[in-house]
């Protein structure tokens, strides 16, 4: 998705995330190298908290937003969780981590894809 869209302005950021059963405990150097290793393109950023009292506050912000709130509450899940932010700054969706997003038929663009990019160690 990166690769297609990113000449019309779309960015994809990946936020590391330990706070599902530990499946990221690596350093950022580690993530950084097996994310490279799979020829991720997208901008990877520190690793956050996205729940609870230390939860990012980009990741609070968007939870907090009318196409942000999740199901059955509006803490994330599980890993992979994704929001895609308009040009405008909106929250457009947020999509379930079994959720592919498409933004094909989206014409305004840059927009955001924010994710966790997590299960990147094993």
């Amino acid at each position: 998705m990166h690769a297609t869209y990113a000449e019309k302005g779309l960015r994809i950021m990946g936020f590391p995330c330990n706070q599902f059963g530990n499946q990221e405990p690596g350093t950022e150097a580690e993530i950084k190298t097996f994310a490279e290793g799979y020829k991720a393109e997208f901008d990877l950023f520190s690793k956050i908290d996205v729940n609870g009292d230390d939860a990012h506050p980009l990741w609070k912000w968007m939870k907090e937003q009318p196409k942000g709130a999740g199901f059955l509450g509006n803490n994330i899940k599980w890993n992979f969780t994704k929001f895609l932010i308009d040009r405008e700054g909106q929250v457009v969706k947020r999509y379930s981590p079994m959720d592919n997003p498409s933004v094909s038929h989206l014409y305004t663009f840059p927009l955001f894809v924010i994710r966790m990019h997590i299960n990147t160690l094993q």
